[in-house]
């Protein structure tokens, strides 16, 4: 069921990719909102923020790792929590969704792109990546909590 889950996500995930490498690539960037958010196409060769540049196999590596030991996670019972197993999903997803990208084009097709915030141009699998790791510390928090009681 997670991996399902996890294909789905991955799915979307490069949908949305296939787009902006057919589409949105060739118009460079449409705003959305104004000074505010754009879609822009961007080739990330590097991790967050375009930190790391051209360390695609390092890369790599830490996504087959981590992917794996989420699975382990998520199959063993040291998780118990839906909130927990979602966090493992959404991670995997994200993880498995730019290492897609990083095998197949030699970088990260990266999209979204609030101007107001910040210069960082960055992808739905990003947002998995990032949401999944807050709900994870979430979890750790409350499973913490719990035992402490």
């Amino acid at each position: 069921m997670y991996e399902l889950a996890i294909a789905l996500l991955i799915a979307f995930d490069q949908i949305i990719k296939a787009w902006a490498l057919n589409d949105l690539q060739y118009k460079g960037s449409i705003s959305v909102i104004n000074d505010v958010f754009n879609l822009t196409y961007v080739e990330n060769r590097g991790a967050a923020f375009g930190l790391f540049q051209n360390n695609q196999w390092a890369f790599i590596v830490v996504a087959l790792v981590a992917s794996i030991i989420g699975l382990y996670f998520l199959h063993s019972n040291k998780i118990s929590s839906k909130l927990g197993k979602l966090s493992v999903v959404l991670i995997i997803a994200g993880a498995l969704g730019n290492l897609i990208d990083r095998i197949r084009l030699d970088y990260v097709v990266d999209y979204f792109d609030f101007v107001f915030i910040w210069n960082y141009v960055f992808n739905l699998a990003d947002c998995f990546i990032v949401v999944g790791t807050f709900l994870l510390c979430v979890y750790v928090i409350i499973s913490d909590n719990k035992q402490k009681n």
